[in-house]
């Protein structure tokens, strides 16, 4: 993956990291993928996943693309994909889908393009590979689209994918059943964190949006 030193004065971003100690782009992405994965209060500031410790696929990726702009390297973008989330993909939504007779269920899902690699830093563990061959359509967003463009290209996707697909819900039912199967992961991942960390999963009772990885 491409490297990069972070240079002073070189915007919010970077003082932040900076004042970590986190000096080159490589450092800055696994300290992000290390933080908790919680939604952030208020995804409009910039640095909120330093306010709070915390973010989303959302929130660490834009400021991964903000960092790499302030330190002129344009060519880290973000990308705004949507992916076939099934039980394939993850064995927690299998109750969800069940009931409802679905085989997968379109889900949003923010990421980086350096070059020509992808690379998604949500997690320690997160790996593009894991969903590559599920991506449904994608494209290059910028930072601070992150929260009403992503849901307005979601919802969009949505509603050609229920007529193109003859899929007997509408838009609002689709979405009720996304919440369910967002509710059915997060659930189970703070089960998970509880039961392998002494740091608490902070909660946020907006789970609505942007749940991923």
């Amino acid at each position: 993956m491409k490297n990069f030193s972070i240079l002073q004065h070189k915007g919010i971003i970077s003082d932040q990291f900076l004042s970590q100690k986190i000096t080159d782009f490589s450092s800055a992405c696994k300290y992000i993928s290390e933080l908790p994965y919680k939604r952030n209060l208020n995804k409009s500031n910039i640095k909120c996943v330093f306010d709070e410790l915390a973010g989303t696929c959302s929130t660490k990726h834009a400021v991964l693309r903000k960092l790499a702009l302030g330190n002129n390297h344009p060519e880290v973008k973000l990308i705004l994909g949507i992916f076939k989330m099934n039980t394939d993909y993850t064995f927690k939504i299998k109750k969800t889908l069940g009931k409802y007779h679905l085989n997968y269920i379109p889900e949003a899902h923010n990421y980086l393009k350096i070059k020509n690699e992808y690379f998604d830093f949500t997690k320690p563990d997160s790996d593009y590979r894991q969903f590559r061959n599920k991506i449904l359509i994608k494209k290059e967003i910028e930072y601070d689209q992150i929260f009403a463009e992503k849901i307005l290209f979601h919802k969009d996707f949505l509603k050609q994918w229920i007529v193109e697909e003859k899929i007997p819900y509408n838009l609002e039912e689709i979405w009720n059943i996304r919440e369910q199967c967002i509710e059915d992961l997060q659930k189970n991942d703070e089960v998970e964190i509880q039961n392998s960390s002494s740091v608490c999963f902070a909660k946020s009772q907006e789970l609505r949006d942007d749940y991923k990885l």
